[in-house]
């Protein structure tokens, strides 16, 4: 906004002093950030056009699409091989004396000196990461370009041209009004070959970053594999080829290689033109495969035109290229292209920049999956395998972590204690994921262990309470003891240690007529308790967390639950879910909600306060949620 002041400002007194037009921002080291560069470059064109800034009057379309493109490459080719943030600078200089032309200046910084921009155009050595144009794209778009080293820091800077009226020319439209002097679009770079060919270099170079750049960011959002060879396919036909296949090595092989029709690898993906032939292609293909020599690299690999199928009514040219990520081979790309002798260099050159981004997508994709099974599985060994079922009790139950694929910090359990005696807990542990489950993989066994050994409610929770402590002393003598072996390099993060716990835990027993409930809540929402007359009140006292204060005696307290009695045990992903300011508790709204749920089995009422939960807000649920509903038959 200051800023903004000071060019209207300048633009009602043409003698004051103009401020700079240049803009900064920092990306992160990830693979949105040149979506993010290439955005953050054309709002500041915008931005200085709208403004009046004198210099702004000669930015013409192609300039804006010549300055989009280039930051995206160098942004791109500094998150590959630098892997630090980065830091961008716009900057739009007026033509000093002696200079015919304004120019706008782009400078992309990283924070690796030592890794080289890279802007070679043959294949690089195996293990060599991954790279796109670089440097050829810049000496092509700019007027001047370098690279600039300072410590710690290197920086790619380079010149563009700005083609229009010089400072002062105030009659010449600005780049909204102008019409802008363009060259073909890219959807015509990207037509079929026959009109491709046609156009200059420059203009398919130009094209097909921008369609690298779109590409990139479709592939960048999947994490599916199956989606990512879709995309592809939909991607290159009929862009660049009439009929494309994609496929995938079996990541459980371990393969270091993975070919057509190689053990392992299956075909996921096949695209044509013309839809009614896709299932005739594909019966072809998978009946004989295209073979690539074992040599073969990330470049295109002449293949046979397939014999049979579409191939019967023509010919034409096919190419393979291996998909190929981290020195590892993670399937092939195939396209064909009817009626034509070779590909020109510039698609082959495309392609192969293409393949490379798909395989960077498909080893997401599977590092992805590979941490949301692993995070199922330790999800499933965390929470019991069935509830149990108690005599003359009802039960309704809803578990829902925050995070589908992962732990979360909310627990439950309902088990068999001994002849006539069963156990119910409900848990939050302080943090989410490794450390949390860490915590709930103490507590539930022991709970359960503790309990069939006969010790009461407050027993338990005392016992259970000294556990963490203990534990939590034990990691921090061990984070400890690694910072000394480490030079006293680092220091211990709360998280390492911390091992904090609200538990409602308690123990039924029936009887003829009802049910004993004693039950403890230690640092948890209080439980309520609904009788048939729709009377709503709390049935526990609350008390000290688990795992905070060393040697604290913890109490229980008993009632009787009569038929038609109903228990309510939440976590606060229910108490505290948010809607603006408000909390879904405030002004005592859970005990509201369950007094509506008053002659209503368990577990209905369970799935009435989730709906009423989850409808609280627009937004969807920022916490786990767990809430155990017990109704006396």
């Amino acid at each position: 906004m200051q800023r903004e002041t000071e060019f209207r400002a300048c633009a009602k007194d043409p003698d004051r002093p103009r401020p700079p037009a240049v803009v900064r921002t920092s990306l992160p080291g990830t693979s949105l950030s040149p979506a993010d560069a290439r955005q953050f470059v054309r709002a500041a064109l915008a931005d200085w056009c709208e403004l009046d800034v004198p210099a702004a009057a000669g930015l013409t379309d192609r300039v804006a699409d010549d300055a989009v493109l280039l930051v995206s490459e160098l942004v791109t080719n500094a998150v590959v091989h630098a892997g630090t943030a980065v830091e961008l600078l716009c900057r739009l200089d007026e033509a000093g004396p002696g200079e015919e032309t304004d120019t706008l200046v782009i400078e992309v910084s990283d924070h690796h000196p030592s890794r080289a921009v890279r802007g070679e155009q043959h294949p690089p050595p195996s293990g060599t990461p991954e790279y796109g144009r670089g440097l050829q794209l810049v000496a092509t778009l700019s007027e001047s370009w370098g690279i600039t080293y300072r410590t710690g820091t290197k920086t790619v800077w380079a010149r563009l041209p700005v083609e229009g009226a010089r400072s002062g020319h105030d009659s010449e439209p600005s780049v909204s009004e102008q019409a802008p002097q363009r060259g073909p679009r890219t959807a015509d770079l990207l037509a079929p070959l026959p009109k491709r060919v046609t156009h200059d270099t420059e203009w398919v170079n130009r094209g097909a970053l921008s369609f690298l750049a779109e590409a990139s960011d479709l592939l960048a959002g999947q994490f599916d594999e199956d989606l990512v060879a879709a995309l592809a396919g939909q991607l290159l036909v009929p862009r660049l080829a009439d009929w494309c296949a994609v496929w995938l090595d079996d990541a459980s092989e371990g393969q270091a290689r993975a070919a057509p029709g190689a053990p392992g690898a299956r075909l996921a993906r096949v695209w044509h033109t013309c839809e009614h032939r896709v299932e005739e292609l594909r019966r072809v293909l998978e009946k004989d495969p295209p073979w690539l020599p074992e040599a073969a690299g990330s470049g295109a690999c002449p293949v046979p035109w397939p014999g049979e199928g579409p191939a019967s009514e023509s010919s034409g040219t096919a190419l393979a290229y291996r998909l190929t990520a981290g020195g590892r081979a993670l399937g092939t790309l195939v396209i064909g292209r009817t009626g034509l002798l070779r590909f020109p260099d510039e698609v082959t050159g495309l392609i192969e920049d293409f393949s490379r981004r798909v395989a960077l997508a498909v080893s997401t994709a599977r590092r992805y999956q590979r941490q949301a099974n692993i995070s199922q599985v330790l999800q499933r060994g965390l929470l019991p395998s069935k509830v149990a079922q108690i005599p003359g009790v009802q039960s309704g139950l809803v578990y829902e972590p925050r995070d589908k694929g992962g732990p979360g910090g909310d627990f439950y359990d309902v088990f068999q204690a001994g002849a006539g005696r069963w156990c119910f807990a409900l848990g939050d542990v302080q943090g989410k994921g490794p450390e949390a489950a860490v915590v709930i993989g103490l507590a539930r066994p022991w709970l359960r262990l503790l309990a069939r050994e006969g010790y009461q409610v407050a027993e338990v929770l005392d016992r259970l309470n000294q556990l963490l402590l203990d534990d939590a002393t034990e990691a921090a003598d061990a984070a400890a003891a690694v910072v000394a072996v480490a030079g006293g390099q680092g220091v211990p993060t709360d998280g390492a240690t911390a091992r904090f716990l609200s538990l409602l835990y308690g123990e039924l027993v029936p009887y003829e007529g009802g049910v004993r409930c004693t039950i403890a809540c230690a640092g948890h929402p209080l439980p309520l308790l609904l009788s048939p007359e729709g009377e709503v009140r709390a049935a526990a006292t609350p008390q000290m967390l688990l795992g905070v204060v060393d040697d604290e005696t913890y109490t229980s307290e008993s009632f009787d639950l009569r038929t038609g009695d109903t228990l309510l045990c939440v976590t606060d992903g229910v108490t505290e879910r948010r809607s603006g300011r408000l909390q879904f508790d405030d002004g005592d709204g859970l005990a509201r909600a369950l007094a509506e749920c008053a002659g209503l089995g368990a577990g209905v009422v369970a799935e009435r306060i989730r709906r009423l939960v989850h409808e609280f807000s627009e937004r969807p649920p920022d916490d786990d949620m767990a809430l155990l509903v017990l109704r006396a038959e």
